[in-house]
């Protein structure tokens, strides 16, 4: 199922879509689908306000009395027009002029109280939500992050809670308060005139239905329009970014992509101009509306038959009352599209929340001290599948000696990085079991298990922070005595020292202000730091050039020093001094011994550094002839 939802259109539109002055919110396909998937339960929906149940109960109050403090307005304006102004009774004109500022000071006092209360309310079940959610996520295994389409997560943690805000605090608000006013406003015309309310009622419907259908139209040529801008937008996403721009002139495929774009720019005219003449047509009938229904209650209150000897004050009254209740009934029109946006913007993340981690921390966890470990890793029949499917591994056995060192070598795709996940539990076995010192990697506390086991990928993330903030993430009580003894001994301590900032210099969007070599040397310092009595290295020079690769192994090589290390690696040079070695094949150990031992038998491990000698070779030949 979720699987089917971050398929869907990533140009969705807010909640409630609706641009001003262009017509009723529209309803996203989008939404019916995510709520056929994962349908709501209003208990749960309820459930999030249970505890803020006075504030609901005040601000529907503070709506209530609003609409009604807003009705008297028009009775003292008739008042004013049929008894004060006629009979020059200044003291009752400056009582109901006063009364007209006050009901306007009332309801904006009681307008303010009741953002404050409800913007208060809703940020507090946001932030619910937002906390609640990402402490989920963060429980979810590493496969669920790697299924999932790139900037999702961050789309309903964003984007989706955000719109939920609007719904608690506009959306449930102006139900509430276009009701209530709507309600009161119809009661008031009756009182007022039973006869003019019955004419704006005959008037109402068919006005209605005609804006309607109005706004159905303007909403079919909206989600065209839509699609086709969400296509431009991809055109210039995948044209004119730097990948896209040099696949186009390597391709010579640029005056092809700006044919495309503009044919759909043309297209977009016609639309646009359709929405915007749709838009007026909605507008020009709202409009007429709004003076047909006032010009035949003059007429009504002019004829003898129908005016039942109606006063000045009560026609202007009624007006105004008959002006007031249209907008609130059209606002009411949108009640559906509203509570289908909210309700799959709640499914969006109620998704997210009933995901079931792949990887549960321990009930009754194996009480282990970090510092007390030697650091022996055996697997024992282990076998490994990705979502069921086909083995990975095929039934792993292999014992890691305490601070001794042993490194996986095989072609791609035999294992290896899987093999190594499965120390620090980014993946659990399908079968089988890893154990550290004969404790089962699953019964040891998660914040346990990541001060026994470090790991250094081929792929080193650096926050967008100082280089000091980026140690602290391993040691957050270190001194700067520690941190530029853990930059020395990964061998980068004198390039640190010769910026202008030191340990304050900031490292930029994922270390982009260091190189690949030096970004591996500061992951090898913040591993330093956290001092692990196992360190899985997963292909950590594969990516660097030979000078660069030799200060990355130096480095490796002293943070390997009396730690038990399973090293992972292609370059078959980064695993000559390795204490054992096992070669891997379509998932299975196929060959183990001592490195040297492996070269002189003539088997797998042999072949393979044959042809890693060929490779280097041809690799060096070819930058020869490039020299040349």
């Amino acid at each position: 199922m979720t699987e089917n939802i971050l398929t869907q259109n990533p140009h969705r539109p807010g909640v409630g879509a609706r641009s001003p002055g262009r017509g009723p919110a529209r309803l996203n396909p989008a939404d019916r689908t995510q709520l056929k998937q994962h349908p709501v339960s209003l208990k749960r929906i309820a459930g999030l306000f249970a505890p803020h149940k006075a504030t609901i109960a005040v601000v529907v109050l503070l709506i209530s009395a609003s609409s009604i403090i807003g009705l008297a307005q028009p009775f003292l304006v008739r008042h004013i027009i049929d008894v004060a102004l006629p009979g020059k009774d200044l003291p009752l004109l400056a009582w109901l002029a006063a009364g007209l500022i006050a009901v306007a000071a009332a309801t904006a006092l009681i307008g303010v109280l009741q953002t404050w209360m409800t913007t208060g309310m809703g940020q507090k079940i946001m932030h619910t939500l937002r906390t609640r959610l990402f402490t989920h996520l963060q429980k979810q295994s590493l496969g669920f992050f790697t299924r999932t389409r790139s900037g999702e997560v961050q789309s309903r943690l964003n984007n989706d809670i955000s719109g939920l805000q609007q719904v608690i605090t506009s959306t449930a608000t102006g139900v509430a308060s276009n009701l209530t006013t709507a309600i009161a406003t119809a009661i008031a015309m009756v009182a007022i005139s039973p006869g003019l309310s019955l004419l704006s009622l005959i008037v109402i419907p068919p006005a209605v239905w005609f804006t309607r259908r109005v706004a159905l139209l303007r909403r079919n040529i909206t989600s065209t329009l839509q699609s086709e801008l969400a296509t431009m937008n991809t055109q210039v996403e995948e044209g004119l970014s730097v990948s896209g721009v040099r696949l186009s002139k390597t391709l010579g495929t640029t005056k092809r992509d700006a044919h495309r774009y503009t044919e759909s720019s043309k297209r977009l005219i016609g639309l646009e101009m359709r929405s915007q003449l749709a838009g007026r047509w909605r507008m020009s009938t709202m409009g007429i509306i709004f003076s047909a229904i006032p010009a035949l209650i003059y007429l009504a209150a002019g004829l003898p038959v129908t005016s039942g000897g109606m006063t000045i004050g009560t026609l202007v009254a009624f007006t105004a009352l008959q002006g007031a209740i249209f907008r609130p009934v059209m606002s009411l029109l949108d009640l559906g599209v509203q509570w289908v946006t909210a309700m799959a913007l709640f499914s969006r993340i109620f998704e997210y929340l009933d995901l079931a981690p792949e990887i549960t921390p321990p009930a009754r966890p194996v009480p282990l001290d970090p510092a007390a470990v030697r650091g022996e890793v055996r697997f024992e029949g282990v076998r490994f599948a990705y979502d069921g499917g086909t083995d990975v591994l095929l039934d792993v056995d292999l014992t890691l000696p305490a601070g001794t060192s042993t490194a996986i070598v095989g072609p791609t795709g035999s294992g290896k990085s899987t093999l190594g996940s499965l120390v620090p539990r980014l993946h659990d076995a399908t079968a089988g079991r890893i154990t550290i010192d004969g404790v089962d990697v699953r019964d040891i506390a998660p914040e346990d298990l990541t001060k026994i086991v470090g790991v250094v990928s081929q792929e080193t993330y650096l926050i967008h922070d100082t280089i000091r903030e980026n140690l602290l993430l391993a040691a957050p009580g270190a001194d700067d005595a520690v941190l530029w003894s853990a930059l020395a001994s990964a061998q980068i301590a004198d390039l640190i020292a010769s910026l202008p900032d030191g340990l304050d210099t900031m490292v930029g969007a994922r270390g982009h202000r260091f190189s690949g070599g030096e970004q591996q040397r500061l992951a090898i310092a913040r591993t330093i730091l956290r001092n692990p009595k196992v360190l899985v290295l997963d292909e950590a020079t594969s990516a660097l050039d030979n000078a660069t690769e030799a200060h990355v192994q130096a480095a490796l090589d002293r943070l390997a020093v009396g730690r038990t290390t399973l090293t992972i690696a292609h370059r078959l040079s980064t695993v000559e001094k390795a204490d054992q070695l096992a070669v891997l094949s379509r998932g299975a150990i196929v060959e183990f011994g001592t490195p040297g031992n492996l070269r002189d038998s003539g088997g797998a491990y042999a072949r393979l550094v044959e042809a890693g000698e060929t490779a280097e070779f041809a690799g060096h030949a070819a930058a020869a002839r490039l020299t040349a």
